[in-house]
């Protein structure tokens, strides 16, 4: 017999944030002259079979973001689960690959990497935080079986993604170095400007 097929991978940009700390909105940030979300959909529409960005219901004509194909969040005021779970509802047979769009340093190669070392046999595949070694949840594979644990946390209202990946089947891969660096105010977001504008 066969081994059964891993299901396919649809890409999720999340983009529905409020960026209260970055008092804009993160995804029109620009680096080199690129809108943040512009550059991060790239490289998700890059390694995956189709791509969406998350939004809340407010967003759906941002001219930034009514080009893409959108997944309108069904929940409110619960963070990144919200569009994860919304993702997973609307297309429950597929595996996520869900990343933020405040990642200026991610690249292809580290999606790339993400996805070659896939256990679609598991709950997710994730990278570990430089920080705590923890999972990161917002450059990670969810696999259709996650979506049950989150959906029950989200319910008895606890709306952290990274602890369902604590308490799933993950796979956790070394920190990629600094790819995953995020950046939440204006004086990061400054900061992280020079160091890429400095790059050869």
């Amino acid at each position: 017999m066969s081994a059964r097929r891993a299901p396919p991978i649809f890409g999720l940009l999340l983009a529905g944030g409020a960026s209260r700390r970055m008092r804009c909105d993160k995804a029109r940030v620009c680096y080199g002259g690129e809108p943040q979300l512009t550059r991060a959909w790239r490289l998700l529409e890059a390694v995956t079979t189709q791509a969406f960005v998350s939004v809340r219901a407010e967003q759906r004509d941002d001219p930034l973001r009514a080009g893409l194909a959108q997944i309108v969040d069904r929940y409110e005021a619960i963070g990144p689960a919200a569009g994860i779970l919304s993702a997973q509802a609307t297309h429950p047979d597929v595996a996520w690959l869900v990343i933020a769009c405040d990642l200026p340093l991610l690249n292809e190669a580290t999606l790339r990497r993400l996805v070659d070392a896939r256990d679609a046999a598991g709950d997710a595949t994730a990278f570990a935080s430089s920080c705590d070694a923890m999972p990161e949840p917002l450059c990670a594979l969810w696999e259709p079986s996650s979506h049950a644990l989150l959906k029950r946390q989200v319910d008895e209202g606890r709306h952290c993604p990274r602890k369902a990946l604590m308490q799933s089947r993950t796979k956790l891969l070394p920190a990629p170095g600094d790819a995953l660096d995020n950046i939440n105010t204006p004086e990061e977001f400054q900061r992280m400007q020079h160091r890429i504008e400095a790059q050869p």
